[in-house]
């Protein structure tokens, strides 16, 4: 058995996806594969559903996920113990996954913050959707949790166990181009809508803030099959139609002029859970440095 088989079942059981995981272990996506069903053949055991998408753990899988976690942290530790022994020094680490443009506005931020308070420190970030991102918090060892939140949406999650700070605020903001803007001004007629995926997190949001009265009048014309907004935000710029996107996102194209606000934007925590279950001094620090700085500016 090999250290990399754990490492590489960590990604899976976190992301869910054997092709996303390959390129995160830097493999190709069949190597990645055998290797998976090696550590499976060394355990005597499946440790995942295949028949479902996306990929998930069966019940040998989530048992094993825990032991899986140990070893490679123990190991990872024993590591940086030896390493730090002889540079007179060890560098702490934390895991964090958060939504796509959150990674982009308010995590770079919060790192820094971090960093200018605490000191250097090695990080993991982990850029997906929600239910990924969501998993990895759950299942897939991660430190912590970045994501939009709205009490209409309400995310399912103990307090107990994954305790949460309001780090920021945002807005989801209907915007188009400046031509549409005068088209709907000229005869008030429905402008086409660029929507997130169905179910996607960003997508409930949207379809509770276009749904709100008074919100300008639209009909479908495109689904993203995905829930990134920076894919929406790419269509709204070339005028194709009103998409509903966060503000962090589009500050430059509003101040820009390349997108106009059309109506009232719905207002968004952007919140940290943490996983309680990963108990560390260090991870402690970290919240107490994020409750006390927040709002992340």
């Amino acid at each position: 058995m090999e250290l990399k088989w754990l490492e590489d079942f960590l990604s899976l059981a976190a992301t869910r996806s054997f092709s996303r995981s390959a390129e995160e272990r830097n493999v190709t996506q069949p190597a990645f594969s055998r290797r998976i069903r090696a550590l499976e053949i060394w355990l005597g055991t499946d440790l995942l559903d295949r028949s479902v998408y996306p990929v998930a753990l069966t019940a040998e899988g989530k048992q094993f996920l825990e032991t899986a976690q140990e070893v490679v942290a123990a190991l990872a530790a024993a590591r940086d113990n030896l390493q730090g022994a002889r540079k007179g020094t060890r560098m702490p680490s934390l895991s964090v996954t958060a939504l796509h443009t959150i990674a982009q506005s308010v995590l770079p931020k919060w790192i820094s913050v971090l960093q200018t308070k605490l000191g250097p420190f090695t990080s993991k970030v982990l850029p997906d959707n929600f239910n990924t991102c969501l998993h990895a918090l759950t299942e897939g060892g991660y430190d912590f949790f970045m994501t939009f939140y709205h009490p209409e949406v309400p995310i399912n999650l103990s307090e107990q166990t994954y305790p949460f700070l309001t780090i920021a605020r945002d807005h989801l903001v209907p915007v188009a181009t400046p031509a549409l803007a005068e088209q709907l001004a000229r005869d008030g007629r429905p402008l086409p809508l660029l929507q997130y995926s169905r179910g996607s997190f960003l997508g409930l949001m949207a379809k509770i803030a276009q749904g709100r009265p008074g919100s300008v009048p639209t009909y479908l014309i495109h689904v993203n099959e995905n829930s990134m907004a920076e894919a929406l935000r790419a269509m709204a710029r070339e005028g194709l139609g009103l998409a509903w996107l966060p503000q962090s996102l589009i500050e430059d194209d509003l101040a820009l002029g390349r997108l106009t606000r059309l109506g009232e934007s719905f207002e968004l925590e952007v919140r940290l859970y943490r996983n309680t279950e990963r108990a560390r001094g260090f991870l402690d620090r970290v919240w107490e440095v994020t409750r006390d700085n927040s709002p992340i500016a």
